[in-house]
């Protein structure tokens, strides 16, 4: 008789937590890294294609919006086939995008490889997946630090992709970068087979009233703070595709030197490092709406300052710190109130349609920073109107009630 596999003694002895949230946060670093770099291309391709900054910006655009619009559908394929096969596609499409990206010659064809492939690809191997796995191997009580981890490890890869490629760029050019990036991304696969799994069947001993997704869905929809949620999720990302995209930009506009962009949306990544960490912590221990609408309000008085006060390196990098704290410290706690009120089973799927929110916002922040600067020269009305959104959300937060919905009031607390 032959002895017993290691992937039969992990399904015997359950999931392999330390391995399933070390691989996990490995796939959101890669995976989150290259496209938060994305706004280091703007200059050179557009210059070399004698392209507008609307035209790059429509693109990513596109691919915000895209990775959006797929998120609820890879939630559903992830919850129902698993989320090991799901990555695997996924970072395949990615690779082709960027690939393909890399030897576009018309707007159309960088709007389909960065914009319609890239963003695919990042909705099915993105940072949202990886913490639905998370939210089934771990307790709830330990929940929202898992989600803060892993959203730790998708701000890390902004922090070493930012200046990998900008050097990337320098040293080889914006052509080879894009296939490097390509060949990075190309270790997640390998990574997923960690992942492998997909929620429970339902079980009539757990005390869970069955549902089907179609269910799920209408009870998501037809709770009031899952559409407040839903609402304040927009402002996240407009806010962070918008910097993303066009703070290198401004920057340089701003009269300092373009590696000043790179070294911000670095020291975003690495600080929001800690601000995710600390809000997994936080939001594991008082009340996630509260802290979100924090959170919103301290983006808008930050933002607001930097516009105020005179542009010098040391106001960016001030501005670079203060924002990545506030940065993706958002997920946690959106996350978190998601398996707080319909518990893990569908989550992937909830949070997907969450997060297509947050991609429309990102959609309009990256496409309106390129259109309103063609037409007026200037960033500061899409600023100020970054600042007027942070205070809707920061309103729209705060009367979420973080509580499980009736169908799991029998449930043990989340």
């Amino acid at each position: 008789m032959t002895s017993a596999s290691p992937r039969d003694t992990a399904i015997k002895d359950g999931p392999n937590v330390p391995l399933i949230i070390i691989c996990g946060c490995v796939i959101a670093l890669i995976g989150f890294g290259p496209r938060s770099s994305m706004g280091l291309f703007l200059a050179p391709m557009t210059d070399a294609r004698d392209w507008s900054r609307e035209v790059f910006s429509l693109a990513l655009a596109i691919q915000n919006l895209m990775w959006g619009a797929g998120q609820p559908i890879a939630g559903m394929i992830a919850d129902r086939y698993g989320t090991a096969r799901t990555v695997t596609f996924g970072a395949l499409l990615y690779i082709a995008g960027l690939g393909l990206m890399a030897f576009v010659e018309s707007p159309m064809m960088l709007h389909i490889s960065a914009g319609v492939m890239v963003g695919l690809g990042v909705a099915f191997s993105s940072f949202s997946l990886v913490l639905a796995a998370f939210g089934r191997a771990v307790t709830p009580a330990k929940r929202s630090l898992a989600f803060g981890v892993g959203t730790a490890a998708g701000s890390f890869g902004q922090f070493l992709f930012a200046p990998l490629g900008q050097a990337l760029i320098d040293g080889f050019g914006w052509h080879q970068a894009l296939l490097i990036l390509a060949a990075i991304v190309a270790m997640v696969p390998l990574l997923s087979i960690a992942l492998k799994g997909k929620p429970k069947a339902f079980s009539a001993d757990s005390g869970e009233i069955d549902q089907s997704l179609g269910q799920a869905l209408a009870e998501a929809f037809g709770t009031r703070g899952f559409l407040l949620l839903t609402f304040g999720f927009f402002v996240c990302g407009f806010h962070v595709a918008f910097i993303t995209v066009h703070l290198p930009p401004y920057i340089v506009d701003l009269g300092l030197d373009p590696s000043w962009g790179a070294i911000a949306i670095a020291l975003i990544g690495f600080c929001n490092v800690f601000g995710a960490l600390a809000a997994g912590y936080i939001g594991g221990r008082y009340s996630k709406p509260h802290f979100l609408s924090l959170i919103y309000i301290g983006r808008a008085v930050a933002i607001t300052i930097f516009l105020l006060v005179p542009a010098t390196p040391f106001t960016v990098l001030v501005f670079a710190g203060t924002m990545g704290f506030l940065w993706l410290s958002t997920v946690p706690p959106t996350s978190g109130l998601v398996a707080v009120m319909f518990g893990p089973r569908y989550m992937a799927t909830l949070f997907g349609f969450v997060f297509f929110s947050h991609q429309i916002g990102a959609f309009l922040g990256v496409w309106l920073g390129g259109r309103i600067y063609d037409q007026t020269g200037s960033y500061d009305p899409i600023w100020w109107m970054g600042i007027a959104l942070g205070i809707f959300a920061a309103l729209v937060h705060w009367p979420i009630r973080e509580e499980p919905v009736a169908r799991l009031s029998g449930m043990p607390a989340e």
